[in-house]
Formats: C-alpha cells, structure tokens, sequence
C-alpha cells in the first residue's frame, strides 16, 4: 500500500491511497468493490465520510470510487504534478499523513527525501490484495437495496445506476395528477366531474 500527498484544486489536502490487487478482477469489478469500501465507511463514519456523488450533498472526506473509471489516470508515485514548483506526488507512510504537506515534496526536495529515508513505495508489489470481500459486501449492499451509484457522464447509461442529475435538480411532480375528464367548456368539465 501507498500514499500520496497532494493538494487538490480547490486548494483541500488530497491523499490518493494505492492499494496493489491481484489482476483476476474486472474493471466493473473494482469500481463495485471502489464503491462498496466508499459506503462501509460512510456507513461506519457518516459524519466523517461521504460517498456521495454530488457536491451538494458532501461532507466530510469524499471517497471517489468514480477514480476507477476506465478512462482515470492517476498520479504514479514521484510523478511531477503541473505546478509552478513541481511538486511531486510522494509516497508516505501513514505515520507521516497528519503533518503532510504537499508543497514540501518537489522536483528539488525529493532526490534528498528518498537518500534520507528509502523509496516509501519500494514494496507496493510486495503483496497482492484480495477483492473478494469487498464484492461480497458489494452483493450484500445491492440486497439490502443500494443500486449502483452515478458514473461519470460520459459514461453510458448502467442498469441500476442512480439518476445523473443533482437532486436539487430532478423533475418531480409537486402533486400526483388524475385527469377525470376533458372539454372545452367549464360547464362540461363539472358535469363530467359530477358523472
């Protein structure tokens, strides 16, 4: 396993966490298992972590099982990330998470950090995870009714996926309709009401 520290766009600290798996599984089966881990913590964490897909509704940490999205890359160990000081997305451990931060690991300040204290993530192939228990919680959460989640946009359509549109902005009838009758005149509406 292995981390890296980064910052994201809007300036939040970001850790990607790497996790080696045996290559027996498909892409469909790792984002299910992406997305069952996402709500087991949630889950077990809510007011902690969010799985949920639209901003609107986030809070907290924002486990993105949508990163395991065929077309995603990610950024590699000691990767150069495309800011004005070259940083680099730097293998950690998770004993230095807390006090991470990403402007100290560069272009410049990596060559002495990996001297000082090794290739944090020499050992990522190491040991192959299993997914296996997280596709049978993936079978467990989908009989207990959570269908799938919204996959990228671009993506087609999934049997079982939620409605890609942000809650606020799903069309929904204020009131249920039942149409008694139609005419062209009031006086006829009524009698038919009255029939």
């Amino acid at each position: 396993m292995s981390s890296a520290c980064q910052r994201a766009k809007d300036s939040s600290p970001t850790v990607h966490v790497y996790v080696r798996i045996e290559r027996r599984w498909t892409f469909d089966e790792v984002r299910r298992a992406a997305l069952a881990l996402a709500r087991e913590v949630e889950r077990r964490a809510p007011d902690l972590a969010t799985s949920r897909w639209w901003k609107e509704e986030r809070h907290g940490v924002f486990l993105d099982y949508n990163q395991n999205a065929k077309d995603r890359t990610i950024a590699s160990a000691y990767s150069v990330r495309p800011t004005a000081d070259a940083r680099v997305s730097a293998p950690l451990d998770w004993d230095e998470i807390d006090a991470c931060e990403p402007g100290d690991f560069t272009l410049g300040t990596m060559p002495s950090r990996v001297e000082r204290i090794g290739d944090r993530h020499a050992a990522i192939d190491q040991s192959q995870g299993s997914l296996a228990l997280l596709l049978e919680l993936s079978d467990r959460q989908l009989a207990e009714g959570h269908g799938d989640a919204p996959w990228p946009p671009y993506y087609r359509k999934q049997p079982g996926e939620s409605p890609r549109v942000t809650p606020s902005r799903r069309r929904t009838p204020m009131h249920p309709l039942l149409e008694i009758g139609r005419a062209r005149k009031k006086a006829d509406a009524l009698a038919g009401f009255e029939r």
